[in-house]
Parts: structure tokens; C-alpha cells; sequence
């Protein structure tokens, strides 16, 4: 009932909003100066036509299509083509896509947080469809829905492990936006840390069995004094386990115990894939046939975009990464920008002084070196005026050069902020 609830109501707006859109802009706009003409030669057949200016892969194309196959077999007439390949048609496929978008986020939600029910996971579902950076794309012919329905669709299938379907959804992903390689790298990284924890209970509970029946074997060779020590040991093993467990959840409300431990789960993930390295490299060789099959088309292409090559050159543009931070906390600036927030963080912090001040001052340098020696200006940033980033650069970063400096802070109370609600949502699942 929740799939077809979200369906229906993000249908609803959908269709609202798409038709209004063509009302107003009939033409293709923005980019899709070069999307829809580039489409439209590939509902003409002209496979080997290829725009310059065009960075991305074609998997969008293709994907546009597939509906449209029947009705282009049926006409060889170019202005029946152009109809049925018209801006409306091909933006449509981005409409249908986040409908089913919609649905990927409501599955997700229902695998990841079960107990939060339908009635809740519908209102997450379409609360995260009103994001804005996915909002404002629906109804244009970008690669950004589309890439973003195979992101979804790849993790969803990762957390079933069912690791070849993610491994090929993985692969759309990134005919779509080539840049989805980092996704799906991120995907398989997740998938290969869930299958290690399975393994690391499995081989626990068999250890626990083992020492039971080991007990038991020895309790008529054992004086009575011993035998009702080793019972007062067994009763007592896993209620000490679960105060243990209990223990490890209240000493990591705090943010500085929370980050202290990272080293400790890295090494032990290295060593647990270490033990069961041919195991793992079967399960996720999927994953490392894409990524091989990517690598080949970079040193093949001589580079990661396929047009306006020189607009587009591999640079370390660490600044991204305080940028991302910033903007992901003022998509939900309610939860991350009060004074509650402001104040549970600032605690957390408190519980271990000297750790959080480490941290804190190696963010604020990283963060002043990042934007410092690595924040660059895109050539397209400032070619148009019709998107959002153009007046952020402007009149924000650009207002003075003392304000990308005076923003640091923002980042990074943006990331460590994030951080800390992640946890804490972390240790409620």
C-alpha cells in the first residue's frame, strides 16, 4: 500500500508541474541544448553522431529510447520522428523515472528502518522526492534523475545481495554519468562491510556453541564447586554481553568515543577480508569487472568526460567535498541549523576534550587549505546566469576574498554535524 500511496501522490505533481513546464518552455533550455538534439539524432538512427560539447555517456539516450522503439520502427518520416522525439516526449522519461525513483527511496527506507512503518516510510518517501536538486531536474531532459533511479536501484539490490544485479545497475549508472563509478565503489564497499559482519557473527555464534558443548562434556568430570561456578559463568556469559553491548552504546553518545573507534573497525575489517579474501573477491568480482571495464575507457579515451575535453581535466578539487557538507545540511535546516542541534553537538564534543579539539582544528586546516590552493572555478560557473551556483559564486564566495575563508567554519560544523546525527541515528537502528 505505501509503494502505490507514493506512486500516486509524486505521480500527481508530476504530472502538474511537467505540464506546466512545457507550457512555459516549450523549447529545450539550458542544457538541453545539447541533450535533446543529441536524442533526436538518436531516434533518427544516427548512432555514430556525436555532439563535442556532449561530457557524458549516452545511457540516457538509450534509456529514452526504449519506450519509444515501436513507434520509430513504424515511421521513417523525419517530422514524425522529431514528434515523437519532441522535448515534452524525451523530459517525460526523466517524469517516469522519478515516480519510480519514489518507490526505490520508500523500499530503502522500509529495508533500512523496518519499524518505522508504511505510514512513515510513505513520508520520508516523499519528503527526500522534494529534495531540491532532484526537484528541479524531474522536469528537464539532465542526466540527474536518471543517474540518481540507477544509484538507488544499485544500493537497494546491494543491501538484498543480490550483488550482480547491483553490479549491472551499477554499470547504467554510469553509461549514464560516468562519475557514478564513486557510487558504485561506495555501494560495493558497503555490501562487502555487510557481508564481513555476517561472516564475523556466524563464526561468533559457532564459538559460543563450541565452548557450550565443551562445557557440558566436562560438567560430570568437574568437582560441584566448579560446576556451579562454571553455571554461574554460563548464565551470566550473555547478560554480560548485553551490558557490554549496552555499555558500547552509551559510551559512544558521545561524538569523541564515537570517532575514537574508527581505527580499531578498519583494522578489523582489513584482517576479517584478509581471512576470507576468495570468498569476497567471488561474491564482488560483479562490481570489479565494471570498475576494470571503467579504468579501460579513461585510458582508452585519454580522459573521464568523452566532449569539451579541455574543459573538463581531472584536478584535486578538495573544496567540493566542504561544499557538499554545507549544502546536504541546509537541505534539512531545521534538524541541523538550531540551537538544540548547536548545543547536543558542542556536549559531545565536551565528553572528551583533547580528541575533539584535534579533530575540530585538523578540519579548520584542512578545510582553509582546501579552499585556499584547491577551489576551482568551472569555465561553464559563470557562462550562464539561470542556475543557482552562479549567484552563490558571486555574491557569496566571490562577495569578498575573505569569504571563503569566513564560510570554513560553517563547513565544517555543517560535516560534523551530519556526523553526529548520523550517529545517533545509528545507534537507534
Amino acid at each position: 500500500m505505501g509503494r502505490l500511496a507514493v506512486a500516486l501522490v509524486v505521480s500527481l505533481w508530476v504530472i502538474l508541474v511537467f505540464t506546466m513546464v512545457n507550457r512555459i518552455v516549450p523549447e529545450p533550455y539550458m542544457d538541453e541544448i545539447f541533450h535533446i538534439p543529441q536524442a533526436q539524432q538518436f531516434c533518427k538512427g544516427n548512432f555514430r553522431s556525436w555532439d563535442p560539447m556532449i561530457t557524458t555517456p549516452p545511457g540516457l539516450y538509450c534509456l529514452s529510447l526504449v519506450p519509444l522503439i515501436s513507434g520509430l520502427w513504424r515511421t521513417n518520416d523525419t517530422l514524425s520522428l522529431l514528434k515523437i522525439c519532441s522535448p515534452a516526449v524525451l523530459r517525460s522519461t526523466n517524469g517516469v523515472l522519478a515516480i519510480l525513483c519514489s518507490i526505490l527511496l520508500y523500499d530503502l527506507i522500509i529495508h533500512l528502518r523496518p519499524s518505522i512503518g508504511d505510514r512513515g516510510a510513505t513520508l520520508y518517501a516523499l519528503v527526500l522526492t522534494l529534495y531540491p536538486v532532484h526537484w528541479f531536474f524531474t522536469f528537464l531532459y539532465y542526466t540527474d534523475v536518471a543517474f540518481l533511479t540507477a544509484v538507488l536501484a544499485m544500493y537497494l539490490a546491494c543491501l538484498k545481495r543480490n550483488y550482480w544485479l547491483s553490479a549491472v545497475l551499477g554499470g547504467l549508472a554510469i553509461s549514464i554519468r560516468q562519475t557514478n563509478v564513486i557510487w558504485m565503489l561506495f555501494v560495493a564497499a558497503i555490501g562487502g562491510i555487510d557481508y564481513l559482519v555476517g561472516e564475523y557473527h556466524k563464526k561468533y555464534d559457532d564459538h559460543i556453541l563450541i565452548a557450550k558443548s565443551t562445557v557440558l562434556e566436562g560438567e560430570n568430570h568437574r568437582p560441584i564447586s566448579a560446576n556451579l561456578k562454571n553455571r554461574k559463568m554460563g548464565s551470566s556469559a550473555r547478560t554480560t554481553r548485553i551490558a557490554t553491548a549496552k555499555a558500547s552504546v552509551d559510551s559512544s553518545k558521545s561524538f569523541s568515543m564515537f570517532s575514537s573507534g574508527v581505527l580499531k573497525e578498519i583494522q578489523e575489517i582489513i584482517c576479517a577480508l584478509w581471512c576470507l579474501k576468495w570468498n569476497f573477491l567471488v561474491l564482488f568480482c560483479p562490481y570489479l569487472l565494471i570498475f576494470c571495464g571503467f579504468v579501460s575507457f579513461v585510458i582508452l579515451n585519454g580522459s573521464i568526460v568523452l566532449g569539451a575535453k579541455e574543459a573538463h581535466t581531472v584536478s584535486p578539487h578538495f573544496a567540493q567535498i566542504f561544499y557538499f557538507g554545507l549544502a546536504s545540511a541546509a537541505a534539512l535546516g531545521p534538524i541541523h541549523f538550531n540551537l538544540c542541534q548547536a548545543a547536543a553537538l558542542f556536549k559531545s564534543l565536551r565528553m572528551n576534550k583533547l580528541l575533539s579539539f584535534f579533530v575540530v582544528c585538523m578540519a579548520l586546516v584542512a578545510g582553509l587549505i582546501s579552499v585556499h590552493f584547491f577551489s576551482i572555478e568551472h569555465p561553464y560557473l559563470l557562462a550562464d546566469n539561470r542556475h543557482y551556483p552562479f549567484y552563490i559564486w558571486r555574491k557569496v564566495i566571490k562577495a569578498h576574498w575573505l569569504m571563503k575563508y569566513l564560510l570554513v567554519p560553517f563547513y565544517v560544523y555543517s560535516w560534523l554535524s551530519i556526523y553526529h546525527v548520523l550517529g545517533k541515528f545509528q545507534r537507534k537502528t
